[in-house]
């Protein structure tokens, strides 16, 4: 057997020949070289000749810098992976508003149909009637006219017939035998020149049609506006002393200015938003939202009590900048009570003492007839079924059912007449069918519910098993707050922010209203502050 050996010259030689394994850590440089370094200055691998020309910059180990990019890759990675969730959140979020948007221009579209029929139908009616006038003032007028024409044309022809007669015996000889026909027409030409026939005209040829269309036409080109905002809640913020802190029982006052998605201050009114203060029971005090029509609004509110409260301030369903914000309710310091009593800090102080020795009496039974005579209570504070956070109307059904509207939860729920929970119903938003703030709750005698839905501005139309079948109101209510029916079936709407009161048939028909803002007869004042 033949073996082969290599001198150390030799075998030292062929081992520093390195060639690299095809696509792994192959220089790109000098092909078939392995590159086992990496110049930091440069940013690139190098192989044993690439060296030379990198001589003066700092290198290290290739395989240091392939794991440190590996790691650095797999953190990024890690990173973008953790924005998954968020972004699919957003995206669920971005198709609900978009949802909601196809759903309310597809609800508009319906009311802007419905409404333009009903005019279709008004002015057809208008037509008819006006045709109708103009046949019966022209058959009256027609026939006094015809009558006198027929008149004439009678009196006309026995005149015309008698003397043809008189012109024909006037031609024949004179004789006794004519004596007697000619007599005849003498006295008959004598009745006819003497006839009172109508000859001035009994009547006038006026029928003018008085179509004031300018106005209605100014009417027609106004009529209606497609109201929105680019307002986003992300952007607007707010502003004001009556983010931090209040004084129990006075009015406190934010300012809220509404912006668009680049932060530019948006110009026009009519943005949808909702304040809430929440106090440390749980419970909400309301306050008043006042559109300045500019692109700012105000909430006004007063909170009864003193405590630690969070102010939540949503835009389109969605806090603003900085929203929830904390806040702090004082009392008046009692020096400044007493100042404005004008008595001393000592008078106040006396004062004080015996106010508390009085709040510490035992009440005796009888001082709250109501308390002592009641039967039951109803649900508990939260948000599951039979509990509440924001009750603000109630109703009675002749089937022995208790309806309670729940604002802050959005829904209405059903309870027997033993206080025992039956059904829910209702979901956020704003569409036809969803709720945003149900504020008061009645029965129609059909035992359909009727809900009047604050910020929605319309009222809804529910089955008595909380199946959605109409709303009305839409484009005529600004803040429906309560809701009654009356005998004859007719809903009865309270309008807070539009101080008017507004009866509709349930088919959403608008029969009357009535009232304006005001401290006058058939003015009512609203409600401004909780």
């Amino acid at each position: 057997m033949e073996t082969h050996q290599h001198s150390p010259d030799s075998s030292s030689e062929e081992c520093t020949v390195l060639e690299a394994p095809p696509g792994k850590n192959a220089c790109p440089q000098h092909a078939g070289k392995v590159a086992d370094l990496y110049c930091s200055a440069c940013e690139c691998p190098l192989c044993e000749d690439c060296v030379s020309d990198h001589e003066e910059h700092p290198k290290v180990p290739l395989s240091q810098v392939l794991e440190q990019h590996h790691s650095s890759l797999q953190e990024r990675m890690g990173a973008a992976q953790n924005r998954l969730p968020q972004i699919a959140d957003a995206l669920s979020f971005v198709k609900e508003i978009l949802q909601q948007l196809t759903n309310q221009r597809t609800s508009i579209e319906e009311d802007i149909q419905s409404s333009f029929e009903d005019l279709h139908k008004q002015l057809d009616v208008r037509k008819s009637v006006l045709l109708m006038e103009l046949e019966v003032t022209y058959g009256l007028k027609q026939k006094v006219l015809q009558a006198q024409v027929d008149s004439l044309i009678r009196g006309e022809g026995d005149i015309m017939a008698s003397c043809t007669q008189s012109e024909e015996a006037l031609a024949g000889e004179a004789c006794v035998a004519t004596l007697q026909a000619e007599r005849e027409l003498r006295e008959r030409l004598g009745e006819l020149a003497g006839l009172g026939l109508p000859c001035q005209p009994e009547e006038n040829d006026q029928l003018d049609l008085v179509l004031e269309t300018d106005g209605l036409r100014k009417s027609i080109h106004n009529l209606g506006t497609i109201v929105t905002t680019s307002a986003v809640a992300s952007q607007s913020e707010a502003m004001g002393a009556g983010l931090e802190q209040c004084i129990v029982g006075h009015p406190a006052s934010v300012t809220i200015v509404t912006r668009d998605k680049s932060g530019g201050a948006c110009k026009s009114g009519n943005a949808i938003l909702s304040a809430e203060v929440f106090t440390p029971d749980g419970s909400i005090v309301d306050g008043e939202i006042v559109d300045h029509k500019n692109g700012t609004y105000e909430f006004v509110y007063i909170v009864p009590k003193e405590g630690n409260f969070s102010l939540a301030l949503r835009l389109y369903d969605q806090h603003i900048k900085g929203s929830p914000f904390k806040l702090t309710v004082n009392r008046v310091s009692e020096a400044e009570g007493a100042k404005r009593r004008g008595k001393s800090p000592g008078q106040k102080k006396k004062g004080s003492k015996r106010a508390s020795s009085a709040l510490g009496t035992p009440r005796r039974k009888t001082q709250n007839p109501i308390e002592d005579d009641l039967i039951f209570r109803i649900g508990t504070k939260g948000r599951n079924k039979g509990e509440f956070t924001n009750l603000q109307g109630v109703a009675a059904s002749s089937s022995g059912r208790i309806l309670i509207a729940d604002s802050n939860n959005q829904c209405v729920q059903i309870f027997s007449n033993e206080g025992e929970f039956k059904t829910r119903f209702g979901v956020r938003g704003r569409s036809p069918g969803q709720l945003q703030r149900p504020t008061g709750v009645a029965v129609h005698p059909s035992g359909d519910i009727i809900i009047a839905d604050y910020d929605n501005k319309w009222v809804s139309i529910f089955s008595c098993e909380g199946k959605f079948k109409a709303k009305l109101g839409s484009g005529r209510l600004m803040g429906p707050k309560g809701v009654s029916v009356d005998q004859n079936g007719h809903v009865i709407v309270v309008d807070n922010k539009a101080c008017t009161v507004f009866i509709f048939q349930l088919t959403g028909k608008l029969i009357t209203k009535f009232g304006s803002r005001g401290n006058g007869d058939k003015q009512f004042a609203g409600r401004t502050y909780p």
